[in-house]
């Protein structure tokens, strides 16, 4: 098979176009393949597909995969033709998107690398330069963006992550159920998680059936301001109370711990993680030091005891007998005489609606806590991010679940 024919199918190139030469350059590492239109060929607007006049044609070159250890080129004279509607435009090729120096399936590859590997390893491996990459994985979300069918989601999740020190954050809205970021928020502000649900359909709206997200004001307020029924969908999950109940319980232990010091007591000494630790998941060992501790008289015992209540309250399905257990809860907490453990019955008190409809939908924020942790693994792996555009541009590709290769590339 000659030069030509060679690469015409390895290109996928068909009539109107064809392979008119190929250059190898051995000094420069370098093979190049000329492309061009057939004289004959009939040339279309690419917006509208209307057979137009040729107007000019322009020099472009695209990188393309590499043949064996050499960097193919290829080149071709692009034409213009002049749209009676869109005026003067640039013909498409097959072979790469508008706009793209790089052919469809070179973008592909640079793609599966970048969710394999850092921006900058991938610009190592591939010999191109930062920007290079981060265009093409810019243009892939984009791509994915704009291919992104509008979804009813049933359970969606909404949670922050953090983008620099200093309590500056994003704000994560995700499919609980496939997984997948459906928004990255530039702040976690009401007005930008309003803005979001704004741009949903009255549809999309009302088919959301349960939102999971942790205490902040911000995120409450936006959903109850825009979902119909959201004090029926706003659940308070698990981890938040017991996040929230063993800060409480650490610091009664801190408190006492000096207390009791101050008398030459050790009561407590070294056992911060015992209090802290799942009791089902200690060993043996672990089980009977801590017995003591728990079966004494000590106030972080009470605490304790308090906290692992409120942790078995969970397995109702009738709202209304949940609703009791946890006001006798409160009754108790309220009473305890143990400040960290009132402070915190009283966010439970003024939240209960939230953590009540939890229990009876059975759904926590668990996926957007993993998906979380995915996020700053990613972040990780990164060395930080520049600005938040590139921060959320790289959530999307990781974890919007978008479609991101170029048209006509399957995998």
């Amino acid at each position: 098979m000659r030069d030509k024919e060679l690469y015409a199918q390895i290109l996928g190139i068909k009539s109107p176009w064809q392979v008119s030469r190929v250059e190898l350059v051995l000094s420069a590492g370098e093979v190049t393949v000329h492309v061009e239109q057939e004289p004959d060929a009939k040339r279309s607007c690419p917006i509208c597909a209307r057979i137009s006049p040729g107007y000019d044609s322009r020099p472009r070159r695209w990188r393309h995969l590499d043949t064996c250890q050499y960097k193919t080129i290829l080149v071709a004279d692009v034409p213009r033709v002049k749209c009676p509607e869109h005026g003067v435009v640039t013909v498409a090729v097959p072979w790469a998107e508008p706009g793209s120096g790089y052919t469809a399936l070179f973008e592909a590859l640079v793609i599966d690398w970048l969710q394999e590997a850092s921006t900058a390893a991938v610009s190592r491996l591939m010999r191109l330069s930062w920007n290079a990459i981060d265009g093409m994985m810019q243009r892939a979300v984009k791509r994915g963006l704009s291919r992104r069918e509008k979804q009813c989601v049933r359970q969606i999740g909404i949670d922050e992550t953090a983008f620099k020190k200093r309590h500056d954050y994003v704000t994560i809205v995700s499919d609980q159920q496939a997984g997948t970021v459906l928004h990255v928020g530039s702040d976690r502000k009401k007005a930008t998680l309003k803005a979001w649900y704004d741009d949903l359909t009255k549809r999309q709206r009302v088919a959301i059936e349960s939102v999971s997200m942790d205490m902040w004001p911000a995120f409450i307020n936006a959903t109850l301001d825009s979902l119909p029924g959201a004090r029926e969908k706003i659940a308070f999950d698990k981890f938040h109370v017991a996040k929230y109940l063993g800060a409480a319980v650490d610091k009664v232990r801190r408190q006492e711990h000096k207390a009791l010091m101050a008398q030459g007591l050790e009561d407590l000494k070294g056992s911060k993680y015992d209090w802290l630790y799942n009791p089902a998941n200690m060993t043996r060992q672990q089980k009977q030091r801590f017995k003591a501790l728990r079966d004494s008289t000590l106030k972080t015992a009470r605490a304790w005891a308090i906290k692992e209540l409120a942790m078995s309250l969970w397995h109702y399905v009738s709202k209304t007998w949940a609703r009791k257990a946890w006001e006798q809860w409160l009754s108790w907490a309220v009473r305890c005489r143990l400040d960290p453990i009132k402070a915190v019955a009283k966010t439970i008190k003024a939240h209960l609606w939230g953590i009540l409809n939890a229990i009876v939908l059975k759904v926590s924020n668990g996926p957007a806590e993993g998906l979380n942790s995915r996020i700053k693994m990613l972040k990780v792996r990164s060395r930080g991010f520049r600005n938040k555009e590139r921060f959320a541009n790289a959530i999307y590709f990781h974890f919007g679940g978008l479609d991101l290769y170029p048209e006509g590339v399957v995998r």
